[in-house]
């Protein structure tokens, strides 16, 4: 029995969604809308904890590669992991870094638009608050980092 490609895909991005949920936002500092994964808490552990987080992150790429995403979606998506390794290896910096930058849900995005392309559909736009977000409050935390140690 062949299986529809669109099924398919969509089952696929119904795990990526869970997986990415789960390494990138599953937990919520209280009070607060900011969200972060188990994949921080990881890259809390020196090196092997990055290591451990780089592993994690193949899983995406792996279920990439599996419905057949072609090799320019697939170069970004490593090149999303590796930014989140080599910036997450430094200390302090790197842990916050690893909580806002989310290569997992960055990469499963990347995924859902190729997927999109291949069944003729469009996906819905979403402005990317929480990227938004992040990148404000690390830019924050390096000023007030900056401004503290000068």
């Amino acid at each position: 029995m062949k299986s529809d490609p669109e099924t398919d895909y969509r089952r696929t991005l119904r795990r990526l969604d869970r997986f990415s949920y789960y390494t990138d936002n599953n937990i919520r500092i209280p009070f607060t809308n900011i969200r972060f994964g188990l994949s921080p808490l990881i890259g809390l552990l020196p090196v092997v904890g990055d290591f451990a987080g780089l592993i994690l992150s193949l899983y995406v790429l792996y279920e990439a590669r599996k419905v057949g995403a072609d090799r320019a979606v697939q170069r970004k998506m490593i090149r999303n992991m590796m930014i989140e390794f080599v910036l997450g290896i430094v200390p302090v910096f790197g842990d916050v870094f690893d909580a806002v930058f989310k290569a997992n849900t960055r990469n499963t995005e990347l995924l859902r638009h190729y997927l999109y392309r291949q069944l003729g559909e469009q996906p819905p736009w979403r402005f990317p608050w929480r990227t938004f977000i992040g990148l404000s409050l690390l830019l924050l935390f390096i000023v007030w980092l900056v401004w503290y140690f000068s």
